[in-house]
């Protein structure tokens, strides 16, 4: 990573604020810059990076940092609804994180991973394209999850490894049937260029005039076995799945490779025991996670993602 876009410390983890916000405001300068001037730089970066040999890095378990939420309208963690938004502070700490050991890729929209690859920090890190996130966070229409981001052909020509697609399943809903097909067709269209896809199935209800996940044992195992079947091939389809209760049953509703999300956490001893657990499953391949390392309580990225990776 070149050092003029040097976005390595995180407040709170002993930088000086005011000199942590300079560097993310350069950085996004220039990167703004680049973007109006030189357009073509993202698929000369793209063309030069260096591809990861395995999702599953150096020692098979993959840690991935997701950083897809905002394209959704998700742009809070905890008590801020605003953690997100801010983009230099949100490529400031992507930066902190990807340049962690035990770290072995990304997964975002084209937006945030284009900035990502004119930074310079993608050599060797396994790249996910989030591909459907026209479910917006809270909307009336939140299962018609259509596909509004990257698509297989385009994760394929910018050397990625592979598309996630978020997929609820409301059986109450009558936009759950095209939300199925529609991650059918990119499990196909993944499969057929040996791209992993990776699904990210839940069984959901509308509550009160929104839709909440359940997280029921039962639900997951439902929403496992639904997934699992999606598709005219399943050897390229992997898992991402919450960690719940019961989960050595969860993991045992099918033979393909899970990865386990994070989510927002607020218990951190609790949930990162719950990991640790689950990631003793055969099919537990490692960890996808996001906004509870990106902005942990104290703000030290750093330390957040070294003590996920002493779980794996």
């Amino acid at each position: 990573m070149p050092s003029d876009t040097d976005l390595h410390r995180a407040p709170g983890a002993g930088a000086d604020d005011t000199a942590v916000h300079s560097v993310a405001r350069s950085a996004v300068s220039r990167v703004v810059s680049t973007r109006a001037h030189n357009p073509g730089a993202v698929a000369e970066a793209a063309a030069r990076r260096v591809l990861a040999k395995s999702p599953l890095g150096d020692t098979g378990r993959a840690l991935i940092i997701a950083a897809d939420h905002p394209a959704r309208g998700a742009n809070g963690v905890g008590a801020d609804p605003w953690a997100l938004a801010d983009r230099g502070a949100l490529l400031d700490r992507l930066c902190v994180a990807l340049e962690r050991p035990g770290v072995t890729g990304v997964l975002g929209t084209a937006d945030i991973l284009e900035d990502l690859l004119l930074l310079g920090v993608l050599d060797g890190k396994s790249v996910f394209g989030s591909m459907n996130r026209a479910g917006l966070a809270g909307s009336s229409f939140e299962i018609d999850d259509r596909f509004t981001c990257y698509d297989a052909r385009t994760i394929a020509a910018m050397g990625f490894d592979g598309g996630k697609m978020l997929t609820r399943i409301a059986l109450d809903d009558p936009a759950t049937p095209a939300a199925l097909e529609n991650t059918a067709h990119a499990v196909d269209e993944l499969s057929d260029r040996q791209l992993i896809a990776m699904v990210e199935p839940f069984l959901s209800v509308w509550e009160g005039g929104r839709l909440r996940n359940d997280l029921s044992p039962d639900a997951v195992v439902t929403s496992v076995t639904i997934a699992s079947g999606l598709g005219r091939r399943s050897a390229y389809t992997w898992l991402k799945l919450p960690v719940v209760d019961d989960m050595e049953r969860v993991l045992a509703a099918s033979t393909l490779p899970a990865l386990l999300l994070g989510g927002d956490v607020t218990d951190r001893d609790a949930t990162f025991a719950s990991w640790a657990r689950a990631l003793r499953q055969p099919t537990a391949q490692g960890l996808v996670v996001g906004r509870s390392l990106l902005c942990p309580p104290d703000g030290d990225v750093a330390g957040a993602v070294d003590r996920v990776v002493s779980l794996l």
